[in-house]
């Protein structure tokens, strides 16, 4: 079981870039494989997540090639798929099992989903219903849980009300509405990230957006295209909050998608006190990217909830970390669905700062944190969560003494270089 042992951070300078956008990446290769023509991918992400999507899709008859470091995915439109030969591992995506359910449920043969012991334990009935109601026939093997079977073939328009808002539901849904007869709309009761939306409007997809919904077509035809993938900004979330928390910090992170749907924590932190400033804003296909300068700042508590949430639910357990360190009491709220991510993070978070001498103390639906001067090294877990994972080694940056970390080999699902950055930045090194 692979260790990360983190001491105390000195002042963080200088630029650094981090990975490409992990959400985006997976949704390049997927509708790059049921587009038309050839699609080029530059700064895809090359974490376990992503390069599980892209083995399903070679299992179903997607060539890849590389040119330089970019990726080229032949597509082979919406009906060129072609039947896997044994059951599609997923691993540990949940990205990946959702979104391809959607596509697989208009595909005229049979296909099974599976996923390591994590993914095996989150719940899929959220998908499971819509597309059952559009005339997919699909059944987990446990309950609600993976294995799926799917057995694709014609589908019908639907206009779905979502129960929540997930870009994960919203995207296998909508994806399903290509292959469907009519229209197919989704609607939301708060904004969730609208990767897919904005992708699939510029690979050619007829898809309008409100507010709260999206519609899109049957039949629309995508185009392959140049994609270029903006920086993770949950990959950045970890070094700006360790930005913010380390005295004499001023930190620039360079080409980081700054997408309004998932620049939520940007806004907490501001709200927090961040010293945290935007420039050189430009696009990237429809993506909105910039650089970062962040400042050591002296942080307050404050309330998180409502609309925010969906928008902040990756970078809630690092946001924490940052709560745990400002001065009076942050209340999150509305954040249950942290619960049946890859481990329980409302759980893993409130257990292992505690251990660092935090005091925070789980709700049903979130945490209340009430800031400390600082926190004590210790032996924590991340239970094979990457998120917990990192966030506890930015924590680690922050305490005093040595903190050493269990299990970080999940760090690879979603960010491979963090530990190698995390060393440059902190003088760390690994157990």
């Amino acid at each position: 079981m692979q260790q990360l042992r983190i001491k105390r951070a000195q002042a963080l300078k200088g630029r650094i870039t981090v990975p490409g956008d992990k959400s985006i990446s997976h949704r390049a290769i997927m509708f790059g494989a049921i587009a038309s023509g050839r699609s080029v991918i530059h700064n895809l992400l090359a974490g376990e997540d992503c390069l599980n999507t892209k083995k399903a899709f070679q299992r179903l008859g997607i060539k890849f090639a590389r040119r330089g470091k970019a990726l080229i995915v032949y597509g082979r439109g919406l009906r060129g798929l072609r039947p896997a030969k044994a059951p599609i591992d997923c691993g540990n995506s949940g990205t990946t099992m959702r979104l391809l359910s959607g596509i697989l449920a208009g595909q005229e043969f049979r296909s099974v989903l599976t996923g390591d012991q994590y993914l095996r334990r989150r719940p899929m009935k959220r998908i499971i219903a819509p597309l059952t109601l559009m005339g997919a026939k699909i059944k987990a093997v446990k309950g609600e849980f993976a294995p799926l079977i799917i057995d694709g073939g014609d589908l019908q328009g639907i206009s779905y009300r979502s129960p929540l808002a997930s870009a994960q539901v919203k995207s296998c849904v909508l994806l399903a509405g290509l292959y469907s007869q009519g229209r197919t709309s989704v609607r939301e009761p708060q904004p969730s990230r609208d990767h897919t939306e904005r992708m699939l409007k510029y690979l050619g997809a007829r898809l309008q957006t409100g507010k709260l919904s999206a519609t899109v077509t049957g039949g629309s035809r995508l185009k392959g295209k140049k994609i270029t993938v903006p920086g993770d900004i949950s990959s950045a979330a970890f070094f700006i909050v360790a930005a913010c928390l380390v005295p004499g910090s001023n930190l620039t992170i360079t080409g980081v998608g700054i997408n309004p749907t998932r620049n939520g924590l940007i806004q907490v932190l501001k709200k927090m006190g961040a010293s945290i400033q935007i420039k050189n804003k430009r696009f990237f296909g429809n993506e909105p990217v910039a650089d970062l300068n962040i400042k050591y700042s002296r942080l307050r508590g404050i309330n998180v909830r409502g609309r925010i949430i969906p928008n902040i639910i990756d970078e809630i357990p690092v946001l924490t970390v940052a709560a745990a360190l400002a001065s009076g009491r942050t209340v999150i709220s509305e954040a249950r669905e942290l619960r049946v991510k890859e481990t329980d993070r409302i759980r893993s978070m409130a257990s292992q700062l505690g251990k660092m001498g935090a005091v925070i103390k789980e709700k049903e639906d979130g945490l209340i944190i009430e800031g400390i001067k600082e926190l004590k090294g210790a032996k924590v877990n991340s239970f094979g969560d990457h998120r917990t994972a990192m966030s506890l080694a930015i924590a680690g940056m922050l305490a005093d003494g040595s903190t050493t970390i269990n299990d970080t080999s999940c760090i690879n699902t979603s960010f491979p270089g963090f530990l190698s950055l995390l060393n440059k930045l902190t003088k760390g090194d690994r157990a």
